[in-house]
């Protein structure tokens, strides 16, 4: 199985695209988050992953640069459905309030001939925490990440070969998500910006953390593989290297620090 970071900036960034991802199994992908436009179906091209082979979307929760981009991902998927590109059906999965929003978006923004498909061959489903779910050969159980800003879901997945991947939203680690981060194969959490950066960047201000603040998070809890995203775009030429140091200065275990379009296998 293979993670493809599709995206790894913040709300705000310009010199890369919004945080989203996908998990891959041969050619099967599911996708988490779609960021915030249209730049989700240049990703997607670049990253050689089509919609034929996408039947599932998990939305972690409904801000802009999350949400927005699922408007797109949908049409693209209602559009091969009528040139006869797509089996099968999509499954949109999200809490209650994320749906609230992008349902009637959907309906709204898209023609006809394409939101003729809403509710058939896409399909919007409303999920809660401790709901078990699956793709790919794999089972995700869904969980409230406690955000402090808009209601937020993450999910620890079991990978085929047994191990754990848990995607913890782009919030800083609460410590009622411990049972899905403790001891896991595979973290994806957010890290804002370097701690000896965070004057400048004031993570804490938007409810984020840093770099050291995440790695000191994995290391307490025996975190194996850290992956760090929902980061600044200011420093993106030095990103991976200066990220990294931080990390391993007080982590143990292995550090990826990726860019837009990155592959890594898991």
């Amino acid at each position: 199985m293979k993670l493809i970071m599709l995206g790894t900036g913040n709300a705000m960034v310009t010199r890369c695209y919004n945080t989203c991802f996908a998990l891959q199994e041969k050619e099967d992908f599911l996708l988490v988050d779609a960021g915030g436009g249209n730049g989700i179906l240049r990703q997607l091209e670049d990253a050689g992953l089509s919609a034929g082979h996408m039947h599932h979307l998990f939305i972690t929760h409904a801000h802009t640069d999350h949400l927005l981009g699922v408007v797109w991902v949908v049409r693209l998927v209602a559009q091969s459905i009528n040139q006869g590109k797509y089996d099968g059906e999509l499954t949109v999965w999200g809490h209650d309030e994320a749906l609230s929003i992008l349902v009637p978006l959907c309906r709204a923004l898209l023609p006809a001939k394409l939101a003729r498909h809403l509710d058939t061959r896409i399909r919007f489903v409303q999920v809660q925490p401790g709901d078990t779910l699956s793709a790919l050969g794999m089972e995700l159980t869904v969980f409230d990440i406690a955000s402090t800003k808009a209601k937020q879901y993450g999910f620890c997945a079991r990978l085929p070969d047994g191990r754990s991947l848990t995607c913890l939203g782009d919030e800083r680690y609460h410590p009622v998500t411990e049972a899905y981060v403790s001891g896991c194969d595979w973290l994806l959490t957010e890290a804002f910006c370097l701690y000896d950066d965070r004057e400048i960047f004031h993570p804490y201000e938007k409810h984020h953390c840093t770099v050291r603040d995440a790695a000191l998070m994995a290391q307490a809890l025996g975190v194996k593989r850290l992956v760090l995203y929902h980061t600044e775009d200011k420093t993106l030429a030095t990103r991976k290297a200066r990220y990294s140091a931080e990390a391993r200065s007080v982590y143990g275990g292995e550090v990826f620090v990726p860019d837009d379009l990155e592959c890594i296998v898991l």
